[in-house]
């Protein structure tokens, strides 16, 4: 098994723009043992907790992860805290990037949606799904498109496409928002969210369309949350009955005022 650590620990120090002095001043150490793990001697174990814990990275992602071929996004993950409610079971989200090292946009049509509930962490699913860039999208985020299916969050009609930034820390999720949760019963849904993670350790989730109750639903059946940006249909969204109710008194009156002219 290839080792990773000199190379990670090289890189993670230069992404903080610190020399080897430097870092050997915020862990209590010398530059000539930094310098000895950067070229292939390893730490002892007290000293790989001390860089672990300093870093935010976990040993053994420093040891077996070979960190320069992540994207800019992946890095970001790894430098958070792990924690399952902030959204990190995985360490870092199973995803692709194009020639230039950017975070493609990954689309999960409805017929890759049941394989996309049981791959989602797989790398070889993951990278045969399309893919395809947006130039107005943040290079530092990560997008997904996912393809609805029903009328349930109507405007939005059937088999749209709907575009969701990764999310990282569920705890972020506001209230009246919608999002894209990838649950373990229910596969990809698309819903307005209610964040009741603090009380009652769940979100309420509620459909567009009033036809359908809202529910709620246990944070640990949430696998992934993606928070909605856009959306893109080839359908009008469906009229709403005020709008057809304007209409038919705006022809109304047309007809009466026709009628009045031929008097």
């Amino acid at each position: 098994m290839k080792i990773f650590f000199d190379s990670n620990l090289r890189m993670l120090r230069k992404r903080k723009n610190l020399t080897q002095e430097d870092l050997a001043r915020e862990i209590k150490s010398t530059r000539s043992t930094i310098n000895n793990y950067e070229n292939g001697i390893a730490p002892s174990l007290e000293n790989l907790l001390i860089l672990s814990e300093y870093l935010g990275i976990s040993m053994d992602t420093l040891f077996r992860v070979d960190m320069s071929k992540l994207s800019q996004f992946q890095l970001l993950q790894l430098e958070r805290q792990d924690s399952y409610i902030r959204g990190t079971y995985l360490r870092v989200l199973t995803t692709t990037v194009d020639s230039k090292n950017q975070e493609n946009i990954e689309l999960v049509t409805h017929k890759a949606k049941a394989g996309y509930t049981a791959g989602y962490n797989d790398p070889e699913f993951i990278s045969g799904l399309p893919t395809f860039q947006l130039p107005f999208l943040s290079r530092d985020k990560k997008y997904r498109m996912f393809q609805l299916d029903g009328d349930s969050m109507l405007p939005i009609p059937d088999k749209a496409y709907v575009i969701g930034e990764f999310l990282q820390d569920w705890n972020e999720i506001k209230d009246g928002h919608a999002y894209i949760f990838l649950t373990k019963e229910d596969g990809i849904v698309f819903k307005v969210a209610y964040n009741q993670i603090r009380k009652k350790k769940n979100i309420l989730l509620r459909s567009l369309n009033p036809i359908y109750k809202p529910y709620e639903i246990d944070i640990h059946q949430v696998m992934e949350a993606w928070r909605f940006v856009n959306y893109s249909s080839s359908e009008l969204p469906e009229e709403t009955p005020d709008l057809k109710a304007f209409m038919g008194k705006l022809d109304e009156l047309k007809s009466e005022a026709v009628k009045l002219s031929l008097k």
